[in-house]
């Protein structure tokens, strides 16, 4: 399926030269690159190179998403995944929401991934359940983001496909199962209060993930949009520590600093 759509201004994807650390960074459901862009940006302030591909769907038209499979989200995932290696960069991976349950899928499956942080992760969404019976209608309205910060703006539809929702409860289903797989050091942050995705979903993750190297945030100001949020500063911090910490090779450490 080819997106009809051009992208919205602001909603592209970016890609940050920097050191031989490459961290593959996903938006989450509906939303675009420009919602992890300030984290992006930070960490590559940091040394590090960044990509945030764009997710199918995303950043056009609903319209476009409407005709998106969540396969073809983990696609645009994995070719950024690939991208990186293909340069030869040693891969973290880092998502948003839907994003962190991406991060989860490809780190089941990839073993090439140095380390993993998630931000909300998406297992469940308890206020879009009623959508799974039908009949449903094709749209419903996107209210304003979860952010608690005041007058931050996110790249978003004001409208988001039912058939879409459900191909995003598809992928949230067949998470669980796959956590066992997930072996890479992992970074878990979640918000105290999360209108959207119950913080207890990263409790869930963090404790059934297999990682040996596994660390518990939870960010005490922010709401589910964390990355555009007041603690995103704590994020940047808490993910370049864990970063600094897996990279273990000495010519890392030399080029990160």
């Amino acid at each position: 399926m080819k997106e009809r759509y051009q992208v919205m201004s602001g909603a592209e994807a970016f890609y940050f030269e920097g050191n031989e650390i490459g961290i593959l960074l996903s938006h989450g459901f509906i939303g675009t690159p420009q919602s992890v862009r300030f984290l992006g940006e930070s960490l590559a302030a940091k040394g590090f190179t960044v990509l945030a591909p764009r997710l199918k769907g995303h950043g056009t038209h609903y319209l476009d998403m409407e005709k998106c499979t969540h396969e073809d989200w983990y696609e645009s995932f994995k070719q950024g995944y690939r991208a990186l290696k293909a340069h030869g960069k040693r891969v973290f991976v880092m998502g948003q929401s839907m994003g962190g349950t991406l991060t989860l899928k490809l780190a089941s499956e990839y073993e090439g991934i140095e380390g993993i942080i998630t931000i909300n992760a998406a297992l469940t969404i308890p206020e879009l359940e009623y959508l799974k019976k039908t009949p449903a209608p094709r749209f419903i309205k996107e209210g304003a983001p979860d952010i608690k910060a005041q007058n931050v703006e996110e790249i978003t539809y004001d409208k988001a496909p039912v058939q879409a929702i459900r191909e995003l409860q598809s992928l949230m289903v067949e998470i669980p199962s796959k956590l066992p797989n997930v072996k890479a050091p992992a970074l878990c942050i979640k918000s105290f209060i999360d209108h959207v995705v119950p913080p207890e979903n990263t409790t869930f993750i963090y404790k059934y993930i297999s990682s040996k190297n596994k660390q518990l945030v939870t960010l005490p100001n922010s709401y589910h949009v964390a990355s555009m949020d007041n603690d995103k500063e704590m994020i940047v911090e808490h993910a370049t520590r864990f970063i600094w910490k897996h990279a273990t090779s000495i010519q890392s450490y030399a080029n990160i600093k």
